[in-house]
């Protein structure tokens, strides 16, 4: 079973609307023959809204289950309520992207296309503070809350069940200075680092690559239960996108493909790095 609550409430979304269509249902059918409304219905199985145990028992009855599935749901159910420990970080994640972090944190595999920054798992506390004092907006504590939670992101890829992780950067994002010198210096270090990890894979898509298949920042997600589809996700400045349809997730990989196949190879890349590095050095 999936290990955060946010995977956890989004399995048993996929599993409440499986249910539903092997019916051959509406929500709004399903809803009349419970008393309930057809609203209530769809954000059980969008996962907007909670879902209570005594829920999941109707909905068995209705369906007519097995007892095994019912005990597995409400599993489910219950464990969705609990907190991540991303989360009592308060203010300083906002609600939009909890949502990512716990899917993250159950990821079986990462691939991540960064057009203007250094990822967020490969960070150093002093460029991740930078990045969020830009904003203007946030309180100090909340810029401390936020850079904690990216800090303590980074674990996973040294966990001994580790996600297949590649990281194509672009080569504006490596060069673009946040802060003095030494920041960059010492950031640049730790992506040469977090690139040597054995599940991690870093490739630079170089100024004079040409062409290349993507227009911004994107991040694929894939998780070890069949029943979990991959996902895509972007994000903006105040919200962010998740799209889980097969003709997204097939148009992400064929653009990451192309990435990789137009990007330098991680031996050419981590040369170009210390290239840099050492002209910050200097």
């Amino acid at each position: 079973m999936a290990g955060s609550p946010t995977a956890r409430r989004r399995r048993l979304s996929i599993e409440l609307k499986k249910l539903r269509e092997k019916s051959a249902l509406t929500c709004a059918q399903v809803g009349a023959g419970l008393e309930w409304s057809g609203s209530k219905v769809n954000r059980m199985e969008t996962g907007s809204g909670r879902v209570q145990p005594s829920d999941i028992d109707a909905l068995c009855r209705f369906y007519d289950t097995s007892d095994e599935l019912r005990e597995f749901l409400k599993s489910l159910a219950r464990q969705a309520k609990t907190r991540g420990w991303w989360q009592v970080h308060g203010a300083g994640v906002p609600e939009w992207f909890n949502i990512y972090i716990g899917l993250e944190q159950d990821a079986s595999t990462l691939r991540q296309y960064q057009c203007e920054l250094i990822p967020g798992l490969m960070q150093t506390e002093a460029y991740a503070r930078e990045l969020h004092k830009a904003g203007g907006h946030m309180t100090s504590g909340d810029i401390d809350r936020a850079v904690r939670v990216r800090m303590e992101r980074q674990a996973m890829l040294t966990l001994p069940d580790a996600p297949d992780a590649w990281f194509i950067v672009h080569e504006g994002a490596v060069r673009n200075a946040i802060g003095d010198g030494a920041l960059m210096a010492e950031q640049l270090e730790r992506v040469l680092h977090t690139a040597d990890l054995p599940t991690v894979t870093l490739q630079v898509l170089a100024f004079d690559s040409g062409t290349y298949p993507a227009t911004g920042t994107f991040t694929m997600l894939g998780f070890p239960a069949p029943e979990d589809p991959d996902l895509v996700y972007r994000d903006g400045i105040t919200d962010a996108v998740y799209l889980e349809g097969e003709h997204h997730v097939r148009e992400y990989t064929r653009a990451f493909d192309g990435l990789r196949a137009t990007a330098l190879s991680p031996q050419r890349s981590a040369q170009l790095i210390k290239s840099i590095l050492n002209e910050y050095r200097r």
